[in-house]
């Protein structure tokens, strides 16, 4: 259809429509003059786009016009735009064909990804914040439903489904993703930039948030003492070790769980929180070379880091020998299959 009439912006409009992103412009009305898209009247921004709004005072009663209204909003180009069009009852049929074959032509010369939502207005009502209010809420509203479908309905509501099959599947949760406090967050930060080489970390559950506990600079040797024997917590180990001549720092994030002596809701709260919040660390910046899981710090050893970082490669597998058949076996005999004729 906007092919059809072949009616372009001119160039008064095509630079004004590059001024009027910068965004200091509410509303645009644009006429068809001449055979061509032409700019009629605009509006400069005052306050909010609601107090701004006065659509009704841009459109004649008569006489069809496009509104472009930019919202308050924003996407990835700039602000974003509202498109209305003006075609009053009492226009003449030629007028609502032109400028409805138009507006295609119109979006394309302004920009079709700037046009958040468009509005069609045949009475002045429709044109004022009121009647875009009531077109919102009647766009949002679900279609009508037929009698059949709404008996189809009512029967989904009472029906119970239970799919128990060698081909069921259930979906499972990533996890539970509890905020993190700012000190918890600059902690996280500090210790990538090197102030500190141990972090320790625990939840409120009560709060639903994961807060710091410890953060200091420590060695190997005493990372077991900071593991508590009757409490659940996450920590972060900047393991400093040589290995093959080559000196390294690899972060390493231990999840402590002592056993039974925590409750079941505990367990199943930090065993939720874990992956969210290691992805959370991450995002911080500090790259995580190892993620372990113990049940007391008595198995933190720098034998086993270093075991965990780097596993030892078994280069040369032993080779057994083939064990000797069994003696005075005899010869080998060969037997024909027999053939039933």
């Amino acid at each position: 259809m906007s092919h059809q009439t072949g009616i372009k912006a001119n160039e008064k409009l095509l630079k004004f429509f590059g001024k009027c992103k910068e965004g200091k412009t509410r509303a645009i009305k644009i006429i068809i003059d001449n055979e061509e898209l032409s700019l009629a009247d605009y509006k400069d921004v005052k306050r909010d786009w609601v107090k701004d709004w006065g659509i009704e005072q841009l459109v004649e009663r008569d006489i069809p016009s496009y509104i472009l209204y930019r919202l308050d909003t924003k996407s990835s180009l700039g602000y974003d735009w509202l498109l209305l069009s003006w075609t009053p009852e009492t226009s003449s049929i030629r007028h609502k064909m032109v400028y409805a074959s138009t507006k295609a032509t119109l979006k394309n010369e302004f920009g079709s990804s700037y046009i958040k939502e468009e509005i069609h207005a045949t009475i002045p009502e429709e044109v004022t914040y009121e009647g875009y209010l009531r077109h919102k809420k009647e766009f949002s509203a679900p279609a009508p439903l037929t009698m059949r479908e709404e008996e189809i309905q009512e029967l989904r509501k009472t029906e119970v489904k239970t799919e128990v099959s060698t081909e069921t599947r259930h979906k499972t949760l990533n996890g539970i993703n509890f905020p993190i406090t700012q000190a918890a967050i600059d902690a996280i930060r500090d210790a990538k930039r090197g102030s500190y080489t141990y972090l320790q970390f625990k939840l409120d559950i009560a709060k639903e948030e994961i807060h710091l506990v410890k953060a200091s600079n420590i060695d190997v040797n005493a990372l077991a003492q900071m593991i508590p024997k009757d409490q659940a917590r996450y920590h972060i180990f900047l393991y400093k070790h040589t290995h093959e001549g080559d000196y390294l720092e690899s972060f390493v994030f231990i999840y402590s769980m002592p056993g039974y002596s925590c409750s079941v809701k505990d367990r199943m709260m930090y065993s939720s929180c874990k992956a969210p919040f290691v992805t959370a660390i991450t995002d911080q910046g500090i790259e995580i070379t190892k993620k372990l899981e113990i049940d007391s710090g008595d198995e933190i050893t720098d034998e086993f880091l270093q075991e965990e970082l780097h596993p030892k490669k078994i280069l040369h597998r032993p080779i057994f020998d083939k064990p000797p058949g069994p003696k005075n076996r005899g010869t080998k005999r060969i037997t024909r299959p027999t053939v039933t004729e």
